[in-house]
């Protein structure tokens, strides 16, 4: 079937995929009978190797051992060379696709304001809404680490606020004098993705 991968044909085939490890190939399958399979996947039967390869050949293809561990070994009639291109092109498609995580950091304080909250929130909301995850740090100084409930409240109030836009990952955790938590993006359709940013806020510096 034109399209199909070969694990999926080799399965169809009553056979496994083809290892990892690079496959024998026409003179390097050394035994001296083979369940011969088609390009298509449908079984011709146990033929002699020296019959395969020259059905093989006839065709214009190659014997690819996919199956080497079964009695006797499985081979399948293919153009190895376009197979092997293939697969190349499809696994460098799909590290193009591959997005690397990264993981912004947002300070909070136990004694914040309303509106430097909301300034705060909006930068971890346009994080999340950019595909990165947040860590939300709420720092304590001096006596403040005795009230860690104020913090852990400001941090329920911040993912409450950006819900719908992402989870909590990692739950508020204190750790000497800060509490962290790790916001997660929220997966989202195409529609909700296609956002424009506002423009950027003013952000005070850090305490």
């Amino acid at each position: 079937m034109e399209g199909a991968s070969l694990e999926d044909t080799d399965r169809r085939a009553g056979g496994p995929p083809i290892k990892e490890r690079e496959p024998r190939v026409n003179d390097k399958i050394r035994v001296s009978e083979v369940r011969l399979v088609d390009p298509n996947g449908g079984q011709i039967g146990i033929k002699g190797i020296d019959e395969a390869r020259w059905l093989a050949d006839q065709l214009g293809l190659d014997l690819v051992e996919v199956a080497p561990d079964a009695r006797p070994p499985v081979v399948r009639m293919m153009d190895y060379g376009k197979y092997k291109y293939e697969q190349s092109v499809k696994a460098r498609e799909a590290r193009k696709k591959q997005t690397r995580t990264v993981i912004k950091e947002v300070q909070f304080r136990p004694k914040i304001g309303a509106s430097d909250f909301e300034v705060k929130r909006k930068r971890v909301e346009r994080f999340l809404r950019e595909g990165d995850k947040v860590k939300v740090t709420m720092r304590f100084r001096g006596r403040e680490v005795t009230h860690p409930e104020i913090g852990r409240e400001i941090l329920k109030r911040l993912s409450d606020s950006v819900d719908g836009y992402g989870a909590i990952e990692a739950m508020p955790k204190l750790e000497g004098r800060q509490m962290t938590m790790v916001l997660a993006p929220a997966k989202r359709s195409g529609a909700e993705d296609a956002y424009e940013d506002a423009a950027p806020d003013a952000e005070p510096a850090e305490d």
